[in-house]
């Protein structure tokens, strides 16, 4: 599969074969990449609400009134769901929502994910992601020749400091290690920008059994 290079001032573009780069073809991949973005989703999810029921609300045991002679329902208990302030029915309790998800399914979703930007065209090489100088203004001029529109996820080894100082005041531009790189971070952002020494990282991982 033949993905974007370009140049570390992003003024030259080419298209070139990645040795070893993971190109899933037909639905490989699809359910193991929705099972890893359910189970983020649910592993975010706090589980902290509580509800009292008619065990915990403060009142009572005391029957409110006689049984028969007052032409009102029969009550045994103020705390009762039906009353006000009594116990909530069948309510929420905290509980664990998180799921686990083996290795294997993280690798193939994050292959999968992968392969998805690259057919759709949203997957790019860059020869080294550097700047000369730390300037916002400069770096963003280069960005909007090169990606006019949508968030941009940046992939290096590790970030030169001109290029941490003048990307990260940039609102759609985000940085991540290869080796932090999962699936969730390639299908929330428009564009996926790795570098030369980041994507060999990345196809290295995924081509090992024992990640």
């Amino acid at each position: 599969m033949k993905l974007k290079f370009y140049g570390s001032d992003f003024s030259s573009c080419s298209e070139s074969d990645v040795p070893g780069f993971v190109s899933l073809e037909g639905d490989k991949g699809v359910a193991a990449l929705k099972q890893y973005l359910v189970a983020l989703g649910a592993n975010l999810r706090q589980g902290n609400a509580c509800a009292k029921d008619r065990g915990d609300v403060s009142g009572t045991g005391k029957k409110p009134y006689r049984q028969k002679g007052t032409g009102m329902a029969r009550h045994g208990s103020k705390r009762s769901p039906i009353w006000a302030g009594g116990g909530v029915v069948f309510g929420p309790k905290p509980r664990d929502y998180s799921q686990k998800v083996n290795r294997q399914v993280k690798r193939l979703a994050l292959a999968r994910a992968l392969s998805d930007k690259a057919l759709e065209g949203s997957l790019s090489v860059v020869d080294k992601l550097i700047c000369d100088e730390p300037k916002t203004k400069k770096f963003n001029a280069i960005l909007e020749k090169a990606f006019a529109s949508g968030s941009i996820l940046f992939v290096d080894d590790n970030f030169s400091t001109n290029f941490v100082l003048a990307s990260r005041n940039i609102g759609r531009v985000f940085m991540i290690d290869s080796h932090s790189l999962n699936a969730f971070d390639v299908v929330r952002h428009r564009n996926v920008i790795v570098s030369d020494d980041a994507m060999k990282a990345i196809v290295a991982r995924l081509a090992d059994n024992k990640e």
